[in-house]
């Protein structure tokens, strides 16, 4: 496994000739193409790197976002939920840092091409069904999620902040380190499932 505190650099010393891309050339796009999926096998490092811009950033709750993403995703694993579920859990704040308004959404769009529907969406939207337990005390609506209600994921996104999400603050609790978590992430993120990129994975 790859040390996730090192600085992550990719890319050869050759480089495709063209100035606008209705120059490009089959010889070109290969090499572009052989350097990307290169990229994309980091992915994982890239994303645990990010991860641990949240360590020590408590924004006044009991715990920091790096150890709340660390106990939602404990809890879901001791648990009993599938990989897949608990790296969502794990990264489903990944998004606080650049999408401090929309944080739901940033961590969905990294998981989605690795995820069932289900598991993107109770990434995508666990914002509003979190709010459940305390948009009233900032003057929001605490009943925003009910705009979701016949959904048929409603029920497990609501399982997900009541059982995982919203009780992860505990000081007390023994969560797994992220190193616990690394090889599970690594796995799910091994091949997409939902991306028109996915072909280029596939030829490999």
């Amino acid at each position: 496994m790859a040390d996730i505190d090192s600085p992550i650099h990719h890319g050869s010393h050759e480089r495709a000739k063209f100035r606008a891309m209705t120059e490009g050339t089959q010889e070109d796009w290969s090499l572009i193409s052989s350097e990307y999926m290169a990229f994309a096998r980091d992915l994982p490092d890239r994303v645990l790197a990010h991860l641990k811009l949240l360590d020590g950033d408590f924004g006044g709750f009991p715990v920091d976002r790096l150890q709340h993403s660390l106990q939602t995703a404990t809890r879901a694993h001791r648990d009993g939920r599938d990989e897949a579920y608990v790296v969502m859990a794990l990264l489903h704040d990944i998004g606080d840092t650049l999408g401090t308004y929309n944080h739901p959404e940033v961590a969905a769009s990294i998981i989605k091409p690795f995820v069932s529907e289900e598991i993107h969406w109770i990434c995508q939207n666990h914002g509003a069904f979190q709010g459940h337990y305390y948009f009233h005390y900032v003057g929001m609506d605490r009943n925003i999620r009910e705009r979701f209600r016949g959904n048929p994921y409603f029920d497990a996104c609501a399982e997900f902040c009541e059982k995982y999400d919203q009780a992860a603050f505990d000081p007390d609790y023994q969560s797994e380190p992220l190193e616990f978590f690394e090889p599970m992430l690594r796995r799910v993120m091994a091949r997409p499932i939902n991306s028109m990129y996915a072909k280029l994975a596939e030829a490999e």
